[in-house]
């Protein structure tokens, strides 16, 4: 973290839209603030360009005295009912309020508005590092207002409410994600007055819209390790009211003296291993989500100790009803999240035995334009400490994706779609959609993925009619 002085701040805002705010500021009579995340990664040399300014009065009325200092290039929207404006101006978004304090009903996280100074608006944000705020006026340009000591909690890695914090997360609920959030994004610690109001205060998450705790999980999800941030999660109770499927894998059981790996920190180290080499969002939600079926499926057998089988299929079944109620996109975005998490063992199974040529086109044929992201999760998967298992693994996946490779290579669609489909067969036997249908073509199917026929009309309609006439259906 960069230390900065009064006239370092004063350097660093010398640009032509904060002295065009001070202008604006000054010829209206207002004291004029820049504030929250922007005045923080300043410190934190995080660039950014949503600039949020304070203004002791009117913010409404600063910003249209902006919009006309900047002239047409500049677009106002002001939004009267919360006594707010944003001006937009040359890929920058300035979002003008005026200062006031709010007061809270327990039932929700709407305050009740009034105006007030500088110190009422400090008071009111959630965290140190974001009460911090740099004077705009042109006789104080520069001037650092830190009430709370956030510099002091930025040096020191800290993340702490101004205020009581068990008021802080009561008052409005949605606080409890962003703390964490904002611990994962920046590598912070939560303070631990504050970290025990979380804990004191998770029920209160459930007065909180889906729509807006999936945007904080997504944060947290976006970040370099999020795993940091779902221990945090687990440890302060949230997780468990926003999901229990996750927090159900964070149990080791042992009998007769063999006990289960920790599926819940195993997951999340997969979800690492991902970050690493991903920035997808949905691919990052498949890999927090490829195990969640194995708290249901786990079972003892005297034999082979603890098995969890067919907990992929039942993870996959598990994924509509998260996204439902986490109010994340249920469109092909789940689709692919679900798909991945029901084949996310298939190259596993693969690459433990012989990697056979009719194994990796089924695989490839299911998957389709997805085979890249399902072996990139299946290798981050790979999490054995045993380092001779886990290399012959990651051999035989690169054994897999040469394979792979080969049949893209070939024009792998052509090759694995039979070239008679479902309509000509149901002509050809005058046939209804129905079971028989179902397995005529799963014969044709089978044949062309495990090569026992080229995929041409002459040998697959010999097949065809074979199987029909054993059928009785010829």
């Amino acid at each position: 973290m960069k230390l900065l002085t009064n006239a370092d701040l004063a350097r660093l805002l010398d640009k032509d839209i904060f002295h065009k705010i001070s202008s604006a500021a000054d010829s209206l009579g207002v004291e004029c603030y820049v504030v929250g995340g922007y005045v923080r990664d300043l410190f934190l040399e995080r660039p950014s360009n949503d600039i949020d300014v304070v203004v002791v009065g009117s913010g409404i009325a600063v910003a249209d005295a902006l919009r006309k200092e900047l002239g047409r290039r500049a677009k106002i929207s002001v939004f009267r009912n919360f006594g707010t404006a944003q001006v937009k101006y040359k890929g920058m978004e300035v979002e003008f309020v005026g200062a006031r304090k709010e007061s809270y009903s327990h039932d929700s996280r709407k305050p009740v508005v009034e105006d007030g100074t500088l110190e009422d608006d400090q008071n009111r944000r959630d965290f140190t590092i974001n009460a911090l705020a740099v004077c705009l006026n042109e006789k104080r340009f520069g001037e650092l207002v830190d009430p709370f000591y956030g510099i002091e909690d930025m040096e020191d890695g800290i993340i702490r409410t101004p205020l009581d914090p068990d008021i802080t997360f009561s008052d409005d609920p949605l606080r409890m994600m962003r703390c964490i959030r904002f611990a994962t994004q920046l590598n912070f610690m939560i303070e631990d007055e504050t970290f025990d109001a979380l804990q004191r205060n998770a029920e209160r998450i459930k007065i909180i819209s889906g729509e807006r705790i999936e945007e904080e999980l997504n944060k947290i999800m976006m970040t370099s390790t999020p795993s940091k941030g779902f221990v945090d999660l687990q440890r302060c109770g949230l997780l468990q009211l926003i999901l229990p499927e996750l927090t159900n894998l964070d149990i080791v059981e042992t009998r007769n003296g063999r006990a289960h790996k920790n599926n819940f920190y195993h997951t999340l180290e997969v979800l690492d291993n991902v970050c690493k080499r991903s920035d997808n969002l949905w691919l990052r939600w498949a890999a927090l989500m490829h195990d969640i079926g194995k708290a249901r499926t786990k079972r003892w057998d005297n034999n082979v100790g603890w098995t969890f089988h067919n907990h992929n299929y039942i993870g996959a079944k598990m994924v509509p009803d998260v996204f439902r109620r986490l109010k994340l996109p249920m469109d092909s975005k789940m689709k692919y999240v679900q798909k991945l998490v029901d084949l996310h063992m298939r190259p596993i199974v693969i690459a433990d035995e012989e990697v056979t040529d009719s194994a990796v086109r089924r695989l490839l044929n299911d998957a389709g334009d997805d085979i890249d992201d399902l072996m990139l999760l299946c290798e981050a998967d790979i999490t054995s400490k045993n380092m001779a298992r886990k290399q012959r693994f990651l051999e035989n996946f690169r054994i897999v994706r040469a394979k792979l490779h080969d049949l893209k290579e070939k024009d792998y669609k052509r090759l694995l779609q039979p070239c008679i489909d479902g309509n000509e067969i149901m002509e050809m036997f005058h046939l209804k959609p129905s079971a028989a249908v179902g397995t005529l073509k799963q014969t044709l199917k089978d044949a062309v993925l495990d090569n026992k026929v080229p995929n041409e009309r002459e040998p697959l309609m010999n097949l065809l009619i074979e199987k029909a006439r054993k059928m009785g259906l010829a």
